[in-house]
């Protein structure tokens, strides 16, 4: 039974373009099968969590990191008596936005852009879902539930003061509220990101040798959580002993969610979901300890594993990489794909050509952005002088 603040498929204020409704799926149903079959979705596969993509097999992506995160959304939502495939659709989109080569190529793709209004991945998300995908007969995107589009918007809370171009431009034709919370789906499916993201990157960084395990130990809650498995399995085997502790921080923070959202929504006590939208506060999020606990955890990823040598190495050579690109294919237009040439026909100024561009590499994959900045400039990564960084 869900909660009378859940958001219901019955109650969706709908689609820009309207459709006759499905006999068996919910709206929300709806959303989510046409995120996962979305080429933006696919394109997950090959697009960087923290490691480049061709550095190894068992590291997470963008596609891997998606699917955790809506699996943790789907633990807490159903906790939460919330609905689950709302929560799985923003959980699953949150990320199409992102660029080859992760936060690294988004700021070297932002910095690009300056010129011309910047790049967000949030809003880039919003832009592929509504414009970027055209595969469908009677509208660009994927004409997305309104409430889908919301939380891709503004799961990280109110969107305030100047709004990237994108999510202007879509604004116009249709009011997300921006100036308010998410639904309570929307804002589950954020702190899953948070708890995913924090849980697989310490695992990567074990597996990439960046610290050691018993560095991990010495964290905040993690100490916890090795004691807990020394004590019940003493002498465990070294790798299913990192493994039972993480699994057990990653259990930790979950469990802290659930609790204080708990706590919230009974002093709320909403009974509509826009009583959450409207409450002035985030309804799920983490307790004051855990989020200073993690805090202390992200510094020490900050230094060991994000700043770590061959991070920053390679860091600085997928930056050049989208440096080309972006004055490259501004030159010469003409060397886009011929889908893309036609929008470069129907445009007029440099702003709209760089957006048109900015799209273009946006959507790429890492291994495609390397083979095209190999093919068009020459140059491949590893022909990048070693004094670059």
């Amino acid at each position: 039974m869900r909660a009378p603040f859940a958001s219901e498929p019955a109650a969706s204020r709908g689609r820009l373009v309207p459709e006759e409704e499905s006999s068996f799926r919910s709206c929300f149903q709806r959303d989510r099968d046409r995120i996962i079959h979305s080429s933006a979705f696919r394109r997950l596969k090959h697009k960087t969590q923290v490691f480049i993509e061709h550095e190894g097999d068992y590291f997470r992506t963008r596609l891997t990191h998606s699917i955790e995160v809506a699996q943790v959304a789907r633990t807490i939502s159903g906790a939460l008596g919330l609905n689950g495939e709302l929560t799985e659709a923003v959980a699953l989109a949150h990320d199409l936005g992102h660029t080859p080569f992760g936060h690294t190529g988004e700021d070297a793709l932002h910095a690009q852009m300056a010129p011309y209004g910047g790049f967000d991945h949030n809003a880039q998300a919003i832009r592929i879902v509504t414009h970027l995908e055209r595969h469908y007969a009677d509208f660009d995107g994927l004409n997305l539930t309104w409430e889908t589009l919301e939380g891709l918007a503004k799961h990280n809370g109110p969107v305030l003061g100047d709004l990237p171009w994108a999510l202007t431009e879509y604004a116009r034709q249709n009011d997300l509220e921006l100036h308010t919370y998410a639904s309570a789906e929307a804002q589950v499916a954020a702190i899953a990101d948070d708890v995913a993201y924090n849980h697989h990157d310490l695992h990567d960084g074990l597996r990439a040798e960046l610290f050691s395990t018993d560095e991990l130990a010495e964290l905040p809650i993690l100490r916890g959580c090795f004691a807990e498995v020394d004590r019940i399995y003493p002498g465990l085997n070294y790798y299913r002993r990192r493994h039972e502790a993480l699994r057990r921080f990653f259990g930790v923070l979950v469990e802290d969610v659930i609790v204080l959202a708990r706590r919230n929504l009974a002093e709320l006590d909403p009974k509509t979901v826009d009583d959450i939208r409207h409450a002035g506060r985030p309804m799920v999020r983490f307790s004051s300890d855990v989020f200073d606990d993690l805090k202390l955890i992200r510094d020490f990823l900050f230094q060991r594993m994000y700043r770590a040598p061959r991070v920053v190495e390679m860091r600085a050579e997928v930056t050049e990489v989208v440096n080309d690109l972006f004055p490259y294919f501004m030159a010469h237009p003409d060397q886009l794909p011929k889908q893309w040439r036609k929008d470069v026909e129907e445009v007029s100024g440099k702003t709209a050509l760089a957006r048109i561009v900015s799209d273009y590499i946006a959507g790429m994959t890492d291994r495609f952005a390397l083979q095209e900045h190999e093919r068009l400039i020459g140059r491949a990564m590893s022909d990048i002088p070693p004094d670059f960084v």
